[in-house]
């Protein structure tokens, strides 16, 4: 078993004929991989110490993802701007994201704000869309933050985006997503207004789940 562990781990050479820009670019993949990682045992470290605390664990789970090379480069493209890898790091603060799923609307703003709170952690953006949602009815709260990821020779402050909602606001966001982008039929004017009202009431249902909790867990 360790000689399989030790196999899977094994760094293989790079091939000498790569491109340059190829090589660039899988660097800045595992660069932001890692500042994924670093965001992941952050959040993953504030809700185990919220459930020693508090009997609570405020994230239901969290997913994460790095862009495309054809979403960077569509970005890219819609921004009118070069495609290399100063252009990405320089334009780009979305290709690394961590979605985090909350239990109530109160659990968002305990972990963004402890979140940025940390010492090595710089915000650098904040669009609060639970308090001024999109017209469409999307809520969700996104930070931009920088982590540090320290490298053999350097250390990289990379932006990562993070994206905190609860389970309501990520079930209506994921089905709207695909009855919008996953559909061959454009919903009519009749149904874009459905949507908005299914945001409206999960929106209220986790009012009143969060009035819930508080009355069975204030003292």
């Amino acid at each position: 078993m360790q000689a399989n562990i030790s196999e899977s781990n094994t760094e293989w050479p790079m091939p000498p004929e790569l491109p340059e820009a190829v090589i660039d670019f899988i660097a800045m993949r595992q660069l932001y991989g890692a500042a994924i990682k670093e965001i992941r045992t952050k959040l993953e470290i504030l809700d185990d110490e919220f459930h020693v605390k508090f009997d609570h664990n405020p994230i239901h789970h969290m997913e994460y993802r790095l862009k495309s090379p054809k979403s960077i480069a569509d970005k890219l493209k819609k921004k009118q701007l070069e495609f290399n890898m100063e252009s990405v790091r320089e334009n780009l603060t979305d290709i690394a994201g961590v979605r985090v799923i909350c239990n109530y609307l109160d659990d968002i703003y305990h972990i963004a704000r402890l979140l940025v709170k940390q010492d090595d952690i710089t915000l650098v953006r904040t669009r609060d869309y639970i308090k001024n949602p999109k017209p469409n009815g999307y809520r969700s709260l996104h930070l931009v933050v920088r982590v540090p990821v320290f490298l053999a020779e350097s250390t990289e402050y990379v932006p990562v985006e993070v994206q905190i909602r609860t389970i309501a606001m990520d079930f209506w966001a994921s089905l709207e997503h695909q009855l919008k982008y996953k559909s061959d039929v454009q919903p009519s004017p009749e149904l874009y207004e459905e949507l908005y009202k299914c945001a409206e009431d999960a929106y209220g249902l986790d009012i009143r789940m969060q009035s819930i909790y508080h009355a069975m867990n204030d003292d």
